[in-house]
């Protein structure tokens, strides 16, 4: 029996039919068998017509652009502003993907030729990375356009070379939808195969997915439960697959002494807007903000507090979110030692009234700091910890669970001191910010997204140009005949980076 997908409006807890009915197992394992085909039609087309394939989804998504603030708006309760800048961000990301193909560096082409070694003769070997086939991507609540059908995952696994096939976030299925249907036009457009963009609805379809034999890997981001159960059913694959997932993270925030006493009210700003900004519901939200104790501490508190509560409220994204945060409260004000300095806790998600929360400042005292202090809060709280020495500090960033960033707010007389803390920030995160907040993550060729557990669950960034190293494997051609050869890896082709014979040669105009 088909059953139909229900949305709520956030802002009034109002939930609504979308009409939309739950991917049967029969429909995933077709979507699943048309992006096989899918692979293969894209496996013979060149850069340059992916490159363009990858324009085309931008200039799909930009022409629906109205629509798609709208629909989203209605089913996260984001601002237009934040969706605008977000769905900006994912269109550019395509193109940059797009520029990435053109280029060609990300193949890691070499080339070996056959001769006389020290360990006598040896044979022709050429290297590169190739697709490693349909990818099932899983998008997170919180960025409906950025982490979601259209996001990063989908961006880096269709640079690659692959189909990709969209779980539909339950708290976003219109705008999932729609977001599919825009990609789907943009690649007709583009000329590309059906299969190259797929999309299921409903949890058991995403179950379905990741289990069926065509899927080679699962991008993820979400909640560490979700990721358990997912790797659970890989785990009974016969054949394995990656799992790239972005989990949890609390992000230190760390202030020096002379920091504090020279820009304690602009730092007090500056984290309020981390922390409340989309309601707090960002995986690099600081939660956890330590500040050397005394009165300059007192007086920062008294600025923070000012600054969050001057904040516009916002809304959590859904009741299951409102429920997260809520046990997370609980938590920390029954760690012990914990004092409120703004908001008080609740009960549940009020879905009749809609998913606004207080946002919330605590503090404790470095000495008093437990792992039951260091739960992730997913809205706007922040835990400030004061701390007595630097030694104090370290003890207690131990208590942290490793984080996607780490944050250092300090002035150039700090600098020696400050290098003495960063081999344990340096291995606890997979980003440290200096005198900045972490929110916001740009999309380049130097970003690093990622982190030790339980921030992520592999090396890897789930942002930038890198992101699209997950979704290729390296393959060896060894004594091929040219003919036979990715043109990439033929002796006279000089349009990409390549190592050949040990020395790296740059690309030369064709």
């Amino acid at each position: 029996m088909s059953s139909t997908l229900s949305t709520t409006d956030p802002r009034t807890g109002v939930r609504s039919d979308t009409g939309i009915e739950a991917t049967s197992d029969e429909a995933v394992d077709a979507i699943v068998e048309q992006a096989l085909g899918a692979a293969e039609q894209l496996g013979q087309h060149d850069r340059a017509w992916r490159a363009d394939l990858l324009d085309a989804l931008a200039d799909a998504l930009e022409e629906r652009r109205a629509e798609l603030v709208a629909t989203a708006e209605a089913e996260t309760g984001l601002t237009p502003v934040r969706l605008n800048g977000e769905l900006t961000r994912t269109v550019f990301q395509f193109r940059l993907f797009g520029q990435a193909v053109r280029e060609g560096g990300y193949l890691e082409a070499a080339i070996d030729h056959a001769g006389e070694t020290p360990m006598g003769p040896q044979p022709d070997v050429r290297r590169m990375l190739v697709p490693i086939g349909p990818v099932a991507v899983f998008g997170s609540s919180n960025f409906p356009f950025a982490f979601s059908v259209p996001g990063g995952d989908t961006a880096s696994a269709l640079a690659a070379g692959n189909p990709v096939i969209a779980k539909a976030h339950s708290a976003h299925p219109l705008t999932s939808r729609a977001c599919f249907e825009a990609m789907r036009d943009g690649v007709a457009r583009a000329g590309g195969p059906a299969g190259t963009i797929g999309i299921v609805f409903g949890q058991a379809a995403g179950s379905r997915l990741v289990a069926h034999e065509g899927v080679a890997a699962v991008g993820f981001t979400g909640s560490l439960g979700a990721a358990e159960h997912l790797r659970a059913i890989i785990e009974r694959r016969p054949r394995p697959i990656p799992f790239y997932g972005e989990l949890q993270s609390v992000n230190p925030l760390i202030i020096t002494e002379e920091a504090l006493r020279v820009r304690s009210e602009a730092i007090a700003t500056g984290l309020a807007g981390s922390i409340t900004g989309s309601a707090g519901q960002l995986c690099t939200k600081p939660g956890v903000a330590f500040v050397p104790a005394g009165e300059r501490a007192a007086r920062f508190a008294t600025q923070l507090v000012s600054a969050v509560g001057a904040a516009t409220p916002g809304v959590l994204l859904n009741d299951r979110v409102v429920r997260s945060f809520r046990a997370a409260e609980r938590e920390l004000e029954q760690a012990g030692s914990v004092e409120s300095l703004l908001g008080t806790g609740g009960d549940g998600a009020e879905t009749a009234e809609g998913f606004a929360v207080d946002a919330r400042v605590l503090r404790v005292h470095a000495a008093d700091l437990s792992p039951e202090h260091t739960v992730e809060a997913f809205g706007p709280l922040v835990l400030v910890v004061e701390y007595d020495d630097t030694d104090q500090l370290l003890a207690a960033l131990r208590t942290v669970p490793d984080s996607l960033t780490a944050t250092l707010h300090l002035e150039d007389a700090d600098q020696s001191a400050v290098a003495g803390i960063l081999p344990q920030l340096a291995a606890a995160a997979g980003r440290i910010v200096f005198n900045g907040y972490p929110t916001g993550v740009r999309v380049s060729w130097a970003q690093h997204h990622g982190g030790p557990w339980p921030a992520t669950n592999s090396f890897h960034t789930s942002v930038g140009i890198t992101a699209i190293r997950r979704f290729l494997r390296p393959l060896a051609w060894q004594n091929a005949p040219t003919a036979l050869l990715p043109t990439e890896l033929r002796d006279e082709y000089r349009g990409i980076p390549r190592r050949v014979d040990g020395v790296l040669e740059t690309a030369s105009a064709e």
